[in-house]
C-alpha cells in the first residue's frame, strides 16, 4: 500500500468533510488523556514553575491531542516510541503514571531517572506495551535509534522467525526543526533503503525555538519534499482536526504494519506555548499568536464529540476527572523523597541487579547462551596475527548467538578495509553481517536501537577520526543506564581501528582514546597483541555494557604481536593489567602499540624497567601500577595520544595522589606533541646517520631525574616525524 503525498492530501480533505466519528477509537479515552496533559502543562506553568519546584517545562499545548491519537493506535507488545521533549502525551497514552510523570518533573526519587535527569527527557520500560525508549535531550538523536529497533524487529521475524514480532513497528516523533538533523536523513536513508516497519511522525509547528521553518525546509513542507522519496508513504494533513488526524495517523500505522515499508506522516499543529516556559515569544507577532490560538485542538476535538458521541455534562466530567487525577498525582508525587544524593554514582556500568529493558541478559533473564569462559590460555598452533584472531572470535561468537551481528562500511564482501570480517557475511549471511550507509551516527544509533531490542550489535567504525559524527550516540549509549537509573541499557561492543601505521594523515592515524574514557558508561579495551585481543574482544561480547575495542593499526600485522591463538574459552577481565617485564629501576607504563617499544628501550636499556601493559583504559589497573612504583620508585607513561588531555596525564595524578611518597622523582609522560598526526615518515635509519653526524651519542634520552638515556624506540622500523626525540 503506497500514498502520494496528493493522494494523502485529498483523503483528508474529505475526513474534513465527513467529520465522522471513528467507532474503532476510544474517544472518550482521548479526551481524558489530553486533557490530563493540559492539566499538567496548566499546573507546571501556573504553580510548580514559578514556585521553582520545577526547573525545565515544555508544554505541549496544541501538539496533545494528536499524539494521544497516535499512542491510540500502538497496541502492539513490541512497538516502541522514541520522542523528544514535548511529548509527555503520547507517554501518558501509553500507561506512564501520573504521579511518576510528575515525580521526574521535580526530580524526586523513582521516576524517569531517580532525579538524574530533566522530568521532559522520558523513558518507559513497558513489559505488558509499548516502550518508549530513552529520549535524548539533543535534537534529532531520536531518529536513529528508532531505526535500530525497527531493523531489529525485521532481524526477529525474518531472520529468527519470531512470530511475535510480527506487525509490530518502531515510531519516531519529531519537530519540523529536527528534520534538519544528521540523525533525520541517516534514519530515513536506513528506513527505506532496508523497507523497515517504521513511522516518522513530525509535528509541524512552524518553529525551531525562534527560527521559522523556511530557514531550513524549501517550501515549509518536509512532506512535499520527501513526495518522492522511494520506498517511503508521506502522509500529510491537520493535526488540530480530530477527524482528519485520527484517520492519517490510523493510516500511517496500518500502512507500516503491513510491511510494505516505512511512513513518514506530518500533521501541522500550532505551538501554544513559547519552546520552554522561558520562552516568551516576542519573535511571534500579536496576530500570529492569535491565529495560533484559533487552531487549539481541544476545542476542536470537544465539538468533534459533543453532542454526537458524548453530552455537555458528560465532556465536563471527563474535564473535572482529569483536573482532579491530576491534583491527586500532583499530592503524592510531592510527598515523594527527594532523590537520595548518596546514590547518584550508581549505574554508571552493569552490576547484580538487571535492568528492565535491552540487553541479552535482559531479555533471557541474567544468563548466556555461551559457555563459561576461561582465564587461563590454551594455545593453539602457531603465532597468528591480530587480525586473524579477532576474526576467529568474532566466528566463534555468531556461531553461539543467533542474535549478535557486525554490520559497518565495508564490512561485508569486502571483509573490511583491514580485513578483519573477511569471509563472515559468506559463513553467517546478509542479516547478521552487513554494510550500512555512509553514516556514523546511523551506525551507532542504530546499534543502540538494536541493543534496547535485545540484540548484540558489533559495529564497526572504519578509523577513529571518522567516530567523531557519531559522538552525540556514543555519548547518549554510555549514559543511558545512568540517566535511566537502571532502567535501560544498550550493551554494544564497537570494533575501531585507531593509531599510526606506515604513514600518518590527520584523518586515518588519530588514537584520542581518552575521549571515549571521558564518555561515562563506556568501557575501553586496547589491546597490544593477539591474545589479549582474543580475551578483551570475547568478555566485551559476553558483557553488560557498551565497550569501545580499539583496535591499532600497527600491531594487527605486527611480528612482535603474533602469539598462538589461546582457545574459544579464552576471557581476560577488564581492568587487569600485564607486567610483560619485571625490572627494579623504573617503571613504564603503555598500552597498545607503545608496548613493543617499551619493551624494546627497556632490552636495549642498562637500566632495569618494568614494563606495565595497561590492556584496558577503563577501567584501568592503578593497582599494578602503584605496587610496581613501590618498588622502582620512578615512573614514565608513554602513549601515542597528544599530552595534553591525554590519558597519561590522568595516570600521573592519581601516582601523585596515591603514590607519592614512593616516588624518587616526578612522574613523566613521553607522547606525541599537541600536534595532528603529520603524513610524512622518516625512516629511522636514515635520522640516525643524520642525528650521528651531528651528536655521535645521541639517544631517546629519559628524563635525567628519572634516571638519565632510555632508548624508546626501535630503531629498524619507519616512525613519523612528529613522534618524540
Amino acid at each position: 500500500m503506497s500514498k502520494s503525498a496528493a493522494h494523502a492530501i485529498e483523503a483528508s480533505s474529505d475526513a474534513r468533510a465527513s467529520n465522522l466519528i471513528d467507532p474503532s477509537i476510544d474517544w472518550r479515552r482521548v479526551a481524558y488523556v489530553t486533557q490530563v496533559s493540559r492539566a499538567l502543562d496548566a499546573l507546571e506553568e501556573k504553580t510548580l514553575v514559578p514556585e521553582k519546584k520545577v526547573l525545565y517545562q515544555f508544554s505541549a499545548r496544541g501538539h496533545d491531542m494528536a499524539q494521544v491519537l497516535l499512542g491510540a493506535q500502538l497496541t502492539h507488545r513490541h512497538d516502541a516510541i522514541c520522542g523528544y521533549y514535548r511529548s509527555r502525551p503520547i507517554l501518558l497514552s501509553l500507561g506512564v503514571d501520573l504521579v511518576e510523570a510528575l515525580g521526574s518533573s521535580l526530580a524526586r526519587a523513582g521516576g524517569y531517572s531517580d532525579g538524574r535527569d530533566i522530568g521532559v527527557v522520558f523513558n518507559y520500560p513497558n513489559p505488558n506495551g509499548p516502550s518508549a525508549l530513552p529520549m535524548c535531550g539533543g535534537v534529532g538523536a531520536q531518529y536513529t535509534p528508532t531505526a535500530g529497533w525497527a531493523q531489529a524487529i525485521k532481524f526477529r521475524t525474518e531472520t529468527l522467525g519470531d512470530e511475535k514480532y510480527k506487525g509490530a513497528i518502531g515510531v519516531v516523533l519529531g519537530g519540523e526543526a529536527s528534520c534538519a538533523t544528521n540523525g533525520f536523513w541517516s534514519a530515513l536513508t536506513m528506513a527505506t533503503t532496508l523497507k523497515l516497519p517504521m513511522l516518522f511522525y513530525i509535528e509541524d509547528n512552524g518553529y525551531g525555538i525562534s527560527v521559522p521553518s523556511h530557514f531550513q525546509t524549501p517550501g515549509q513542507n518536509i512532506a512535499a519534499n520527501l513526495a518522492s522519496f522511494k520506498n517511503l508513504n508521506v502522509l500529510d494533513g491537520d493535526g488540530t482536526n480530530p477527524a482528519e488526524a485520527a484517520m492519517l495517523i490510523k493510516d500511517a500505522v496500518s500502512t507500516v504494519r503491513e510491511g510494505t515499508g516505512p511512513a513518514l506522516l506530518r500533521l501541522t499543529v500550532p505551538r501554544l506555548q513559547g519552546h520552554s516556559f522561558q520562552d516568551t515569544q516576542t519573535y511571534k507577532s500579536k496576530d500570529f499568536v492569535e491565529k495560533e490560538w484559533s487552531r487549539d485542538p481541544l476545542p476542536k476535538l470537544k465539538e468533534h464529540l459533543v453532542p454526537a458521541l458524548v453530552t455537555e455534562a458528560e465532556w465536563t466530567e471527563i474535564e473535572h476527572r482529569a483536573q482532579a487525577d491530576v491534583e491527586t498525582a500532583r499530592e503524592k508525587a510531592e510527598a515523594l523523597p527527594v532523590a537520595d544524593p548518596s546514590t547518584v554514582a550508581m549505574n554508571v556500568f552493569s552490576g547484580d541487579e538487571l535492568q528492565k529493558q535491552g540487553g541479552l541478559r535482559s531479555e533471557i533473564g541474567g544468563s548466556f547462551a555461551a559457555p563459561q569462559g576461561d582465564a587461563t590460555p590454551s594455545p593453539e598452533g602457531n603465532r597468528i596475527n591480530m587480525v586473524t584472531a579477532i576474526r576467529k572470535v568474532l566466528d566463534h561468537e555468531l556461531s553461539l548467538n543467533e542474535k549478535m551481528v557486525i554490520f559497518g562500511e565495508d564490512i561485508g564482501p569486502k571483509g573490511g578495509v583491514h580485513a578483519v570480517t573477511l569471509g563472515l557475511q559468506d559463513k553467517y549471511g546478509e542479516a547478521r553481517v552487513f554494510d550500512t550507509s555512509l553514516s556514523e551516527e546511523g551506525i551507532i544509533g542504530r546499534a543502540v536501537g538494536m541493543a534496547l531490542n535485545g540484540l548484540l550489535p558489533v559495529p564497526e567504525i572504519q578509523f577513529r577520526k571518522y567516530a567523531e559524527p557519531a559522538t552525540e550516540q556514543i555519548n547518549d549509549c554510555g549514559s543511558m543506564r545512568w540517566r535511566t537509573n537502571n532502567r535501560f541499557a544498550a550493551p554494544m561492543v564497537v570494533r575501531m581501528p585507531v593509531g599510526f601505521f606506515k604513514c600518518g594523515d590527520p584523518w586515518h592515524s588519530q588514537t584520542n582514546e581518552v575521549q571515549f574514557v571521558h564518555s561515562p558508561g563506556w568501557k575501553v579495551a586496547v589491546p597490544s597483541n593477539t591474545e589479549d585481543a582474543v580475551g578483551l574482544l570475547r568478555t566485551a561480547l559476553r558483557g553488560d555494557d557498551p565497550v569501545m575495542f580499539l583496535e591499532h593499526r600497527a600491531m594487527l600485522d605486527a611480528a612482535w604481536a603474533r602469539r598462538p591463538y589461546p582457545g574459544d574459552k579464552y576471557m581476560l577481565p577488564f581492568g587487569k593489567a600485564n607486567v610483560t617485564k619485571e625490572g627494579a629501576d623504573i617503571t613504564l607504563v603503555a598500552w597498545g602499540a607503545m608496548v613493543e617499544r617499551c619493551e624494546k628501550a627497556a632490552e636495549a636499556s642498562s637500566r632495569s624497567a618494568e614494563v606495565i601493559d595497561l590492556r584496558t583504559l577503563m577501567p584501568w589497573d592503578k593497582e599494578t601500577v602503584i605496587a610496581s612504583i613501590a618498588k622502582t620508585h620512578r615512573c614514565l607513561i608513554v602513549h601515542e595520544d597528544l599530552q595534553t588531555g591525554g590519558f597519561g596525564g590522568e595516570i600521573a595524578g592519581v601516582v601523585a595522589d596515591e603514590a607519592f611518597l614512593d616516588l624518587d622523582a616526578p612522574v613523566s609522560r613521553l607522547t606525541m606533541p599537541d600536534v595532528p598526526s603529520p603524513h610524512n615518515p622518516v625512516h629511522a635509519r636514515d635520522h640516525d646517520k643524520r642525528s650521528a653526524r651531528r651528536r655521535p651519542d645521541r639517544q631517546l634520552l629519559l628524563p635525567r631525574r628519572l634516571g638519565g638515556p632510555l632508548p624508546l624506540c626501535d630503531r629498524s622500523r619507519a616512525r613519523p616525524a612528529a613522534l618524540p626525540r
